[in-house]
């Protein structure tokens, strides 16, 4: 029986993220996944600008920027008349747009970061049940010889998607219903003239009702979509799914070929075009479902294993990396029994209000699409983006106090840039201050007399963090900063001020996740200290 300190189960996005910030924290990990080899569908393909800011910290983003293509909008027809276009914009202090991406690309970048930790994928090893107690998982593992393999580990996750062996032995409900639809998808090339980069819904309404549905979404290449329709009758699967059933994803039978999608193009594109060059397509099915907890004892569930729902808006994917995102951080630190007792809990109570949030809005959406969302268009965009994601009122989390500007304890941590520093000779953004796995204080200055007290206190909560918090001052553009032991930045265009409503002696604790955790004004070693012993042990 081997040991390890997690086991991450199922490598497509959401169990390569864990994985990956587990193993950049110096965690032991195995990660399994029974599929032999790596799918090449483009499955999930919208990238949200929360995400690429994930992947910023975690260091791959330039990796995914050479692969993705610029998702721009999307044109919207309705009986072959355009209703409208929706252009995907952000305000400026968003340093990421809109992309699409493979999601077989998405697994590959994130699987060579992984292999960069000396770590690779088991490939054909699948988890065929576990037993805990108090002190450790026991998971046996199905190996590609055909041999069992049983193995001690500290905390098992269970990234094993819509169908997870890991949410059924923990016994989680999972509560929801399917769609009666069945779709197809594929992924084409067209000779069409539309706009590159958005993507297109074009329906057929008879009586407002719609009866037909075609939906593009643009990939890297020209005139490349993945595309998604009603299946047509031959193609059909089956009776409808029984009660309880989770139907729910990509199915195995008659695969659609050229002909199906181009009758489909031939009933309801805007312009007369010919599909070509099909590199794969499937038939799949939806529902929308949420476990009941997000783990139980050292057993947890992230991504599909936890959520699944319509893919409207490309919310399932993103909110699955972020659920990772989320977990890992906190059990590298319960491995290294650092965490507080409350921590790992806070898992469930920050992420199952957002899946819960999802799961509502895209089964909303699925009807009548994100257009119609009654909320201000820039609100809709944001909360699309996955920037209005927050923790407020965690219980790892400041009080839950409206500053009068920027954001509250429990929002993003939002960037900036014009950052100056003695050594550069060119600006630096607020994010290049956060890559790294630990938390990050920022404390902000305008004054001389406020720089005092700084260096005592940033030891003081060193020591209350175990030795994982790194601390800046960010000094006003006019406030000499020499000769202090702590790293310094300059507000050069005074944009860290006015995006995060600073004020003098303020101090900002943001988590390994991007997060703000605490804001505190003026800042004290006993705030810090009260605040970081929600996370670490005392």
């Amino acid at each position: 029986m081997g040991d390890v300190d997690v086991l991450v189960v199922g490598a497509g996005p959401v169990g390569l993220t864990a994985a990956c910030e587990l193993r950049r924290r110096g965690v032991r990990c195995r990660t399994v996944d029974r599929l032999p080899a790596p799918q090449p569908f483009a499955k999930a393909v919208g990238i949200q600008p929360r995400t690429l800011e994930i992947w910023d910290l975690m260091g791959v983003a330039r990796q995914v920027l050479e692969a993705a293509a610029p998702f721009r909008g999307q044109l919207i027809y309705v009986n072959g008349a355009e209703q409208a276009r929706i252009e995907m914009t952000l305000p400026p202090d968003v340093p990421y747009r809109f992309a699409a991406l493979p999601q077989y690309a998405t697994e590959r970048i994130l699987a060579e970061r992984l292999a960069c930790w000396g770590t690779d994928v088991e490939r054909g090893t699948e988890l065929v049940g576990f037993e805990q107690d108090a002190d450790e998982v026991r998971a046996c593992l199905a190996l590609p010889s055909g041999a069992q393999e049983w193995i001690r580990t500290r905390f098992l996750l269970g990234c094993d998607g819509a169908h997870s062996l890991v949410r059924t032995a923990l016994g989680l409900s999972f509560e929801g219903g399917s769609f009666p639809e069945e779709y197809m998808l594929g992924d084409v090339e067209v000779d069409w003239e539309l706009p590159h980069g958005y993507a297109v819904r074009a329906m057929h309404q008879t009586d407002g009702r719609t009866d037909d549905l075609l939906v593009c979404i643009p990939l890297p290449g020209r005139n490349r979509y993945r595309m998604s329709m009603l299946v047509p009758p031959e193609l059909s699967l089956s009776p409808q799914p029984r009660e309880g059933d989770v139907a729910h994803g990509l199915e195995a039978g008659p695969a659609p070929g050229l002909p199906h999608i181009q009758a489909v193009l031939d009933r309801l594109s805007p312009q007369p075009t010919r599909a070509s060059s099909l590199r794969w397509s499937s038939v799949f099915r939806i529902s929308h479902r949420l476990v009941d907890r997000y783990g139980a004892g050292r057993v947890f569930v992230a991504g599909d294993a936890a959520h699944i729902h319509p893919p409207t808006g490309a919310q399932g994917m993103n909110t699955g990396i972020q659920d990772a995102y989320n977990l890992a951080w906190k059990v590298a630190l319960a491995v290294r029994s650092d965490a507080s007792d409350g921590l790992l809990g806070s898992y469930h109570a920050e992420r199952h209000p957002v899946g819960e949030e999802v799961v509502r809005r895209t089964v909303r959406h699925a009807g009548s699409g994100v257009q119609a969302d009654p909320d201000d268009p820039s609100t809709v965009i944001r909360r699309e983006a996955q920037l209005l994601v927050g923790y407020r009122g965690s219980p790892i989390v400041g009080p839950d106090r409206q500053p009068p500007e920027g954001p509250a304890a429990g929002d993003r941590a939002p960037d900036c840039d014009g950052l100056r520093h003695d050594l550069t000779t060119f600006p630096s953004r607020l994010f290049d201050l956060l890559r790294g796995p630990d938390h990050t204080l920022l404390l902000y200055a305008d004054d001389a007399a406020q720089l005092a007290p700084y260096e005592e206190m940033v030891a003081s909560a060193r020591r209350g963090a175990h030795g994982q918090l790194r601390a800046w001052v960010v000094a006003a553009p006019h406030l000499p900063a020499d000769g202090l032991a702590l790293p310094v930045v300059h507000d050069g265009l005074d944009a860290f001020r006015k995006v995060y409503g600073a004020r003098g002696g303020e101090g900002f604790l943001i988590r390994p996740d991007g997060y703000l955790g605490l804001r505190e004004a003026p800042v004290s070693a006993t705030g810090l200290r009260a605040h970081l012993a929600l996370t670490f042990r005392g």
